[in-house]
């Protein structure tokens, strides 16, 4: 089954949200953990606990676990396969982009079932143009996987590439939307291959509705984001939207319980995205 159809049925089953697993320092403090592996190590495995039955996706952030070194890797394999195991699917945020054989590795290292870091979608970086993600794109459709490309990203340096004009007068941002568009031609109910558009971007510079795909949308809770926002900015494209929280729920824990309950509470802040 497509990772398209694969999201589809989690979202209707689930509620609409993908929640993040970001063990950055100030977290793991807020926690009453140090900061070394054995606090990560606790911190990831009570977070897959928590959403691995609840969330339709989840999305642990590679970086805070790369920086502890190949012992922090583990521990994100571990994660993955918990997560996994008890049925939400797993989106690695790596932002991985590049050219050739290199990318073609670094989609045998996530989306190649037989990996061990293997996921159901990971994020890309699209500024070497979309064509080098080609190996992922092919890749992920071979194994059933997603991938989500960046686009229109809340952080205030985005704008200065991704809304400047192309000699068609598009913006960037539309022709990475209008690139991954044409590779979820004729998918239903959703294509596989989608795009990050922040809840914080204000008015759009890109035109959403022909994408086919899901929308991951970060930027929601502590950065400002409300479902406000996304009812606005992504009127007609509402069905296909992917909202993304981390500190907003993770902020619940450490007590299981109190991530799920924050995690349902959240999804329900979404529900009429189902409607």
């Amino acid at each position: 089954m497509s990772f398209g159809k694969r999201l589809a049925a989690a979202l209707d089953e689930r509620g609409s949200l993908c929640v993040g697993i970001d063990p950055h320092p100030g977290l793991l403090q807020q926690w009453g953990l140090a900061d070394d592996l054995v606090s990560l190590e606790k911190f990831a495995l009570t977070c897959a606990e928590a959403f691995g039955e609840t969330a339709a996706v989840v999305k642990p952030q590679s970086a805070f676990f790369e920086r502890f070194g190949s012992r922090g890797i583990a521990v994100l394999e571990k994660t993955i396969v918990m997560l996994r195991e008890a049925g939400s699917l797993v989106l690695l945020d790596v932002k991985r982009g590049d050219i050739g054989s290199t990318m073609t590795a670094y989609a045998q290292a996530y989306l190649d079932p037989s990996a061990e870091l293997a996921v159901d979608a990971l994020t890309l970086s699209p500024y070497l143009g979309v064509g080098s993600l080609e190996p992922a794109f092919e890749l992920a459709a071979s194994a059933g996987a997603g991938v989500f490309v960046l686009a229109l990203t809340s952080n205030p340096e985005g704008p200065q590439v991704q809304h400047a004009r192309l000699a068609d007068g598009r913006s960037v941002a539309q022709s990475v939307i209008d690139e991954v568009a044409a590779r979820n031609a004729g998918s239903s109910p959703l294509g596989s291959f989608g795009v990050v558009v922040g809840a914080t971007i204000g008015e759009s510079v890109a035109e959403l509705a022909g994408l086919n795909g899901p929308l991951l949308v970060p930027g929601i809770g502590a950065q400002g984001g409300t479902a406000a926002d996304v009812r606005r900015i992504f009127g007609s494209s509402l069905s296909a939207v992917v909202p993304s929280v981390s500190r907003e729920v993770l902020k619940a824990g450490p007590q299981p319980a109190d991530l799920r309950a924050a995690v349902l509470r959240t999804a329900q802040d979404f529900a009429f995205l189902r409607h």
